[in-house]
């Protein structure tokens, strides 16, 4: 082994990295590091601020990438992902999270927040004996729930009058832009420069206007959102982002556009899709909680 440790570089590194997570993702059961939609949505996502990319760090053996500790939108919490055969990176991973991906409090003490899957207990007493405190109660944890995809396929209705579209079909950025507004409970309507951030999130290599549905309410306003990520060398799909206006809720459009997203993805050969939530609203669909990363907080201070 020449395993070396070095800063990621955006956007060299980013295609070495999405080639890792996919070829670490093993059909049937938890898997252990992110999926690769996530990492891709992370990175096309407005809050994220790309100068702090040069933080994430990665493993090399003999050049190919082996390990990865990286944020997602801010510093302060860090996630982690290693082949197996690897797995005894994971005190480096963790040390270089306190080095390098902490925070600062108000009263400028530092602090590091990790999550780590329910499943590794091995990390979690790496953890435990750095001194970390494990958090139990949501919302210090996050959630993987799955839904197999099966025939016959559950069925896809929307109210009188509304209809399914892909962005395909009509991809209206100001329409876009408000319902994922108003879907994530943001109050009146949307400030300006939202459209800039909708041409950004479109922008990501594999996003796809085919597999992304809205469902249009009967004056022609879209009221519900579902994204989704296929990813055919695993034949996964991945849920991100799904948004309801306020004012639609509990008429069955959230539900018809996941569906729809999953049923689009089944075409295309996916035979499981993942969603990083277990809120009723998903369970309710059919999907099932497959495991959680609870968060591990220590003072570094």
């Amino acid at each position: 082994m020449n395993i070396k440790v070095r800063s990621y570089n955006w956007p060299d590194d980013y295609e070495s990295v999405s080639k890792f997570l996919i070829s670490t993702y093993k059909p049937g059961g938890k898997y252990p590091n992110w999926l690769q939609p996530r990492w891709e949505y992370m990175h096309y996502h407005p809050n994220l601020d790309r100068s702090l990319l040069n933080k994430v760090g990665i493993w090399e053996d003999n050049g190919g990438v082996v390990a990865l500790t990286n944020f997602e939108d801010k510093l302060g919490y860090a996630y982690f992902s290693v082949y197996p055969d690897y797995s005894f990176l994971k005190e480096d991973m963790l040390e270089y999270a306190e080095s390098t991906l902490y925070a600062t409090n108000g009263v400028g003490e530092k602090y590091i927040n990790v999550f780590i899957n329910d499943f590794d207990k091995e990390f979690e007493m790496i953890a435990h004996e750095k001194g970390y405190c494990k958090n139990e109660e949501q919302p210090a944890f996050e959630s993987s729930s799955r839904f197999e995809i099966s025939d016959p396929f559950p069925e896809i209705k929307v109210p009188e009058g509304f209809s399914l579209k892909s962005l395909a079909d009509d991809n209206d950025l100001v329409k876009i832009d408000r319902v994922l507004w108003r879907g994530f409970n943001h109050p009146g309507e949307p400030p300006e420069g939202g459209i800039e951030d909708r041409k950004l999130m479109q922008s990501a290599p594999n996003f796809n206007k085919g597999l992304t549905i809205v469902v249009e309410e009967p004056e022609g306003d879209f009221v519900s959102f579902s994204g989704i990520w296929y990813v055919p060398e695993s034949r996964i799909a991945y849920i991100e982002p799904v948004a309801t206006d306020p004012d639609y809720r509990r008429i069955g459009l959230g539900k018809a556009a996941v569906l729809e997203c999953i049923r689009r993805c089944k075409e295309l050969g996916a035979t499981v899709a993942f969603v990083e939530s277990e809120q009723q609203f998903y369970l309710d669909i059919g999907f099932e909680l497959s495991f959680r990363r609870h968060m591990w907080s220590r003072s570094l201070s």
